[in-house]
């Protein structure tokens, strides 16, 4: 914030900033102009450092207000990922989806493994750098969005809801496989998957192996429609069955 007594043209720009909303350069303009006198920059110069700068911090704004927006539970990065505490993912492939590439093909991604083996940390993390490359994510789990949707549906409001998810680049779906779904369930999802396909990325994290779906989706059919939906050109990674979360436990307890 500037004080009320600066030289009026400084005041006058403070003013045309707000109305413009150019926060940046309403905070740095004093600061650049400084810089520019000392460079002698001319003045094409220094309005081009001005938008730079503004530029530069509305990209990074815009990329925290994705993030923010996708509801990630907690955050996590995938640089942050343990490759050594579990080799069997591959740092290869999971970097490969730091791109956006995939998600503007539509491609899915599944990831299956047991508890404590870095699902959730890989589809945060996945998510998170989706989102700050520019494209819109949602995360929520398996139960929390047929829940929702079937609240939606009793109240009438079911085709708004499943704009909701179907219009996000990317949609995280985690505890995929957790709980058995009923048939009016399973076809809520299924809609989901139907509304997204090849048209936006689809990632879920699974505790269970493709062979074990049928628990989730009783009904035959719409288990291999759904299986068929997030198998198509879609990247596999599985986590094994080793849970590094609980070694890493033990082994602080046996350093104590």
């Amino acid at each position: 914030m500037h004080r009320p007594d600066v030289d009026p043209e400084d005041a006058l720009i403070d003013e045309a900033c707000k109305t413009l909303r150019l926060p940046t350069i309403r905070d740095r303009f004093e600061e650049l102009a400084q810089a520019a006198r000392r460079e002698k920059f001319t003045y094409k110069q220094f309005l081009l450092d001005l938008l730079q700068v503004e530029c530069a911090d509305r990209d990074v704004r815009r990329r925290q207000r994705l993030v923010a927006a996708a509801k990630f539970p907690r955050p996590k990065r995938l640089e942050d990922f343990d490759y050594d505490a579990n080799p069997n993912v591959s740092p290869e492939t999971v970097s490969a989806l730091k791109s956006p590439t995939w998600v503007r093909e539509g491609r899915p991604l599944v990831m299956i493994g047991d508890s404590g083996t870095g699902k959730s940390h890989l589809l945060i993390g996945v998510g998170t750098a989706i989102a700050e490359a520019g494209m819109s994510v949602r995360y929520t789990t398996a139960t929390a969005l047929v829940n929702e949707l079937a609240e939606a549906e009793a109240h009438k409001n079911l085709t708004a809801a499943l704009h909701r998810y179907t219009k996000v680049d990317l949609l995280c779906l985690d505890e995929f496989g957790y709980l058995n779904l009923d048939k009016k369930g399973a076809k809520l999802l299924f809609q989901i998957f139907t509304e997204r396909e090849e048209r936006k990325a689809t990632a879920v994290a699974s505790n269970a192996p493709f062979g074990e779906w049928d628990k989730t989706f009783t009904d035959p059919r719409l288990c291999a429609a759904i299986a068929d939906r997030l198998t198509f050109r879609f990247t596999l990674i599985e986590t094994g069955t080793e849970s590094f979360r609980l070694q890493t436990t033990e082994a602080e307890h046996a350093a104590r």
